[in-house]
């Protein structure tokens, strides 16, 4: 894969900045509960510029409108907890503060929030399941999560989006010291979506996590995924697959907050483009802290551009403040069909339009075995064969004429 550099735009390494103590990124600001710390949006800043402010129904100026309509279940086996809770459950912010507009928005103006606990020492061997589903696009929706899984224990969670909603949510995780917990968010929402939401996460000692966002559907999709570590040892990935189509708005932005020594973090995102104003963002950044001696980190994010007229931008950043580190790294490429890999299978009698499919197949596989949520890898391969089959009469990038 080739990179191009009128679509893939890449930060260098730069130094945190550090006042009065603290270390500040400048891609995330400090965060609070208050709407009024939170400036409306223009565009114009670095954490907004890429995000078209209109597509948003209003969720950053508070011009939403009316109530809508999401509705959501959770089917969970023993020994793991549901609870519905109010606003004043003194577990909720606990391990998140907004950090932009419509986060704090979401916190704002959720009346009921899900709570989810995995028990000490608990093995839950069936994914616990979050059905998420938009029954309207009248007004815009808010919701929080909360999920508390225990010391040792270990468990997989997955969040499935669908339906048509304007939805606004901010998603909390505690992973205590020694756990395990994969959580999975797929939004396969209809074509008029638009989902903009922060998940954020505590790493425990020694302790396990595993995020995967898988994003197929919705207008505008913007999902921000952070974490950062209570204690040494913690090992996160942040794993992730996207494929755009025509005038789709898929942005993902990533950050991970190395605060303590010895944490491990890994970021792996892959994403496919198709069709006229398809369009996808990444937004890596690490930041390393002066305390964070020893840890190790790498983030990467590739993307496969099928046809003329879409563009995908990948910005990787490391914010560092030491050097006493394992090793740190990023990467980033975006470009079109491997030639030689077309010509391969091509030559082997294999037809163009198959030989392009087994490519992008082997371009998602990798992800999807990390993931590791055995249940769930024969849907999203059916679901990349199922955005291919959308534009299958689409002339591939550097035929030479239009999409």
């Amino acid at each position: 894969m080739t990179t191009t550099p009128d679509d893939v735009h890449v930060d260098n390494v730069q130094a945190a900045i550090e006042v009065d103590g603290q270390i500040s990124s400048h891609l995330h600001p400090s965060g609070s509960f208050d709407l009024a710390d939170h400036d409306v949006p223009n565009g114009l800043e670095e954490v907004w510029r890429f995000t078209p402010l209109k597509r948003l129904r209003g969720l950053h100026d508070g011009s939403f409108g009316g109530e809508g309509k999401v509705v959501a279940t959770v089917q969970a086996t023993d020994p793991v907890t549901v609870e519905q809770v109010g606003r004043d459950d003194d577990r909720l912010g606990t391990i998140y503060a907004p950090g932009d507009r419509i986060s704090a928005q979401a916190w704002t103006s959720f009346t009921e929030a899900t709570v989810i606990t995995v028990p000490t020492e608990a093995e839950v061997s069936e994914p616990v399941v979050v059905n998420v589903r938009g029954e309207g696009m009248e007004g815009a929706s808010f919701a929080h999560v909360f999920i508390d899984v225990k010391p040792f224990a270990k468990a997989t969670i997955l969040i499935d989006h669908v339906g048509s909603a304007t939805l606004a949510a901010n998603v909390e995780v505690k992973v205590g010291d020694g756990a395990t917990l994969t959580l999975l968010s797929i939004q396969d929402w209809d074509d008029d979506a638009v989902h903009v939401a922060h998940h954020h996460a505590l790493v425990g000692r020694d302790a396990t996590y595993k995020h995967g966002a898988v994003s197929f559907g919705g207008d505008l999709v913007r999902l921000n995924v952070s974490v950062e570590y209570a204690s040494s040892g913690g090992d996160a990935q942040m794993l992730g697959l996207y494929f755009a189509d025509a005038g789709q708005h898929l942005e993902h932005r990533l950050f991970v907050d190395h605060n303590r020594p010895k944490s491990i973090s890994n970021v792996e995102y892959k994403g496919a483009l198709q069709g006229q104003g398809a369009r996808t963002v990444w937004i890596g950044d690490v930041l390393i802290r002066k305390a964070a001696e020893g840890i190790e980190t790498y983030e990467s994010n590739d993307n496969l551009v099928l046809t003329d007229g879409a563009r995908a931008d990948s910005v990787p950043n490391l914010e560092i403040e030491t050097g006493e580190i394992a090793g740190a790294g990023h990467a980033s490429t975006t470009g079109r069909f491997d030639d030689q890999h077309l010509f391969y299978l091509q030559s082997r009698g294999i037809p163009e339009d198959e030989a392009r499919r087994l490519v992008v197949n082997g371009f998602f596989n990798d992800v999807i075995r990390k993931i590791g949520v055995h249940e769930l890898e024969e849907r999203l391969l059916q679901a990349v064969e199922a955005e291919l089959a959308k534009n299958i009469n689409l002339v591939p990038v550097g035929s030479g004429t239009g999409a």
